[in-house]
């Protein structure tokens, strides 16, 4: 019998409590999740329910007051500057509501750059860039910079930057927040696809009932508790 695969993503009894004044802020309270490999999660509810907040602590930009998050079987809490920052580079992705491209670099020195920090040579960095930019609808924009791209196409190099490295996890917060109704579409098709045919594991931090519907398991947060789960027919 095979060694059994570790979940994508664990945590038990997460908290994140925020000093202040009158009294502190429980932003995350007791969260157990787990997310299995290639599954494609949305974290729903209102703001300030806490889906942002635990989606920093499972990406480890944020220490969690009390509890433990494991990516595929790694406890991160505990670890050093030093080795959180070389995790995030290897196993976990990140994509922004707000892109975070570098405007400096064109499309595909942006979507390179966690390459160019894994070492990877320049020749293998160009021919992935260029397959997933054909995969996702980017082909011949390549050289462009930021500013002369739409917002759409913006957000698919974040999310190419996002997944060229491999990633075990790619964690999105709101990232059609800034996109029309046709654009948001379109980018989800290209994450949906991307976790079908490369079995990217996908957990969101969203509103929007279209991220919602496509959803293979829907987590609503309230009061930065679990309140229910439901499996749905998207993924």
């Amino acid at each position: 019998m095979g060694e059994r695969m570790e979940p994508a993503v664990r945590t038990a009894n997460l908290w994140k409590i925020y000093p202040q004044e009158p009294r502190p802020v429980e932003a995350v309270r007791g969260v157990d999740l787990v997310v299995e490999n290639g599954e494609f999660v949305a974290m729903a509810g209102p703001s300030g329910s806490g889906k942002t907040t635990v989606l920093n602590l499972l990406g480890g930009l944020t220490a969690p007051t009390e509890g433990t998050v494991r990516i595929g079987g790694q406890e991160i809490t505990a670890l050093s500057d030093r080795q959180l920052a070389r995790v995030r580079l290897n196993r976990i992705g990140f994509v922004f509501q707000s892109y975070n491209l570098l405007p400096m670099l064109t499309a595909r020195e942006n979507a390179e750059f966690t390459l160019v920090l894994q070492g990877v040579p320049r020749r293998e960095r160009r021919e992935r860039v260029g397959k997933l930019f054909r995969e996702i609808g980017l082909a011949g924009m390549e050289d462009r910079f930021p500013l002369k791209l739409s917002g759409g196409q913006q957000q698919r190099v974040a999310v190419a930057r996002a997944v060229l490295g491999e990633p075990d996890l790619v964690l999105a917060d709101e990232p059609t927040a800034n996109l029309d109704s046709t654009t948001a579409e379109a980018l989800l098709d290209v994450m949906d696809q991307l976790n079908r045919t490369r079995g990217t594991t996908f957990v969101f931090s969203t509103h929007d009932p279209r991220v919602m519907e496509r959803a293979g398991r829907l987590i609503r947060l309230v009061d930065g508790r679990i309140e229910g789960e439901s499996i749905r027919g998207g993924a």
